[in-house]
């Protein structure tokens, strides 16, 4: 029963990012909302349904999104496996293992999605990329995360309680 409460947030996350967030550009970049959301997921240490929460970001978010179905569902999933491995080794430094996860997401998707429509023929240049679309999203994600971190820590306490742990 618990795990229903992913449904509305990841819901709401997604159609905030199609119809705001993606419209608040930062020169060619714009935030991605259910990254920097399921990375403050996976950093959770009360959370045992990460996964879940990842595969129906990557439902919600296929729909919208032109990129190719592996490059979402690789860059979303890679975003909770880096989170998983950091909360094991960074626990005493949430806030370091928030940047440090959204930072190095954020370029594994960017670097993800640069290959394979490189691969698939796009004209694309690196230093263009890297410059007007991944440093401004980056910097977009790095303001989004704090106060993402704070709000899913919340709804973690409140989707586990720590009665319940023990």
């Amino acid at each position: 029963m618990r795990n229903l409460i992913a449904f509305p947030i990841l819901g709401l996350a997604v159609i905030l990012q199609s119809s705001i967030v993606s419209q608040v550009q930062l020169v060619g970049g714009f935030a991605d909302l259910p990254l920097v959301l399921i990375a403050a997921w996976a950093l959770q240490e009360r959370v045992d349904t990460h996964w879940h929460w990842g595969a129906l970001v990557c439902l919600f978010t296929l729909p919208i999104s032109n990129l190719p179905i592996p490059v979402v569902i690789f860059g979303y999933l890679g975003v909770i496996i880096l989170g998983r491995i950091l909360q094991r080794r960074i626990w005493q430094a949430p806030l370091l293992a928030m940047f440090s996860v959204v930072f190095i997401g954020t370029l594994f998707f960017h670097l993800l999605s640069f290959v394979v429509l490189r691969s698939l023929g796009t004209p694309l240049d690196i230093r263009e990329v890297v410059g007007i679309i991944t440093l401004p999203s980056l910097l977009l994600n790095m303001l989004l995360s704090i106060p993402m971190y704070a709000f899913m820590r919340d709804i973690s306490y409140w989707v586990y309680p720590a009665e319940e742990r023990a």
